[in-house]
């Protein structure tokens, strides 16, 4: 089988009064992501690389911004929901690769533990995850502190087939 590739991206604005939540991890600063959410930016990207290489849409299809359902829901729970959507159409998932650009603060200390909570969430292991940190130095919004950017790509197998589920017609 050929692997499919879906690629994420998420980008949300850094406010003051909000806590700064990626991968599943609070990390401490002065300024968090803005969002309906918790604007896991992290998360996000991930569930629209997986939705994407299924071809299941993307997370503002499932999880649309404007249901009262998803109000500060964590994106933990989006991503598991994400995860089953993806073994229940049968796919498996071979890696997920993502690059966090923000400019501070520094995210290496945290990334062991987004990673945990990213397999966690998705019932795989975590060498299967990589989480990288990239600044823009200093340019753009990002560079400005106004915001954080992240891509992610996944990588899916379709499952075999159960020939009891094969369904043949016959003209």
């Amino acid at each position: 089988m050929a692997a499919r590739i879906g690629l994420g991206y998420d980008v949300h604005p850094l406010v003051e009064g909000r806590k700064l939540i990626l991968g599943g991890v609070q990390i401490p600063f002065e300024k968090g992501l803005l969002g309906h959410s918790d604007a896991d930016a992290l998360l996000h990207a991930i569930c629209d690389a997986l939705l994407g290489a299924a071809s299941l849409g993307d997370i503002g299809t499932h999880f649309p911004d404007v249901d009262d359902a998803y109000k500060n829901i964590s994106s933990v729970n989006l991503l598991q929901y994400t995860g089953e959507k993806i073994r229940n159409t049968k796919f498996e998932i071979i890696n997920i690769d993502s690059t966090i650009v923000l400019q501070q603060p520094k995210i290496s200390p945290y990334i062991e533990q987004m990673r945990k909570n990213i397999a966690r969430a998705l019932t795989i292991t975590d060498d299967m995850i990589s989480v990288k940190a990239t600044t823009t130095e200093h340019l753009g919004f990002v560079g400005r502190e106004e915001g954080i950017a992240v891509y992610a790509i996944a990588s899916l197998e379709k499952l075999p087939v159960d020939e009891r589920e094969l369904v043949t017609f016959e003209l």
